[in-house]
């Protein structure tokens, strides 16, 4: 199992902040990563990166990834968060499994992140050799999908009539949702 983990909105003062780990269970990992690049050729997309395009793209982009054979965890945040202590309980939450094979992350990171995501793992007896930080979104298209479902989760909940609800309500259709913990109450059933 390769885990991706990715942050949206940790940056903004207000709304919320969204820590999305999302973990891809697959037996081949270039198998994965040759679909996220075929679908983005497809697309005519670079490097998808959520910021950067317009909500067609974002949008075709989710319908492809959808049938792609991952699961996403995440952990919903009120901002303005202190992301040292907020991260560390999400993940002891989020992270339980013990066959993983690597986790990437996205961007530079400080060191006392680095430092949170190892104590977790150590408690939880989870080698700690296995961190990798992924300084280029174009060098892993996991690192892309985990972009692309961190900012359209942070949306849903910062937006709730926005485009992003749909695909959202999509996301947990198609079962991709696999846990999903807030700090405040969640929006009401439709």
């Amino acid at each position: 199992m390769i885990i991706f983990i990715d942050e949206s909105g940790t940056h903004k003062q207000m709304d919320h902040a969204t820590i999305a780990l999302v973990y891809i269970e697959i037996a081949n990992l270039e198998e994965f990563e040759e679909a996220v690049e075929q679908i983005e050729e497809k697309l005519n997309i670079k490097y998808f990166h959520w910021t950067d395009e317009k909500w067609d793209k974002r949008e075709k982009f989710i319908e492809q990834i959808l049938k792609l054979d991952f699961f996403v965890k995440v952990a919903i945040l009120n901002n303005p968060v202190k992301l040292a202590e907020s991260l560390e309980d999400a993940l002891r939450h989020l992270v339980v499994e013990e066959n993983i094979k690597k986790i990437m992350l996205d961007g530079r990171k400080p060191r006392w992140y680095n430092q949170r995501l190892k104590k977790v793992l150590r408690d939880k007896g989870v080698s700690v050799k296995k961190i990798v930080t992924v300084r280029k979104d174009e060098s892993s298209p996991g690192i892309r999908v985990s972009d692309c479902l961190a900012g359209l989760i942070r949306n849903n909940y910062d937006n709730p009539d926005s485009l992003a609800s749909k695909w959202y309500d999509k996301m947990k259709k198609a079962e991709k949702i696999r846990l999903e913990i807030t700090t405040y109450p969640q929006k009401s059933p439709a």
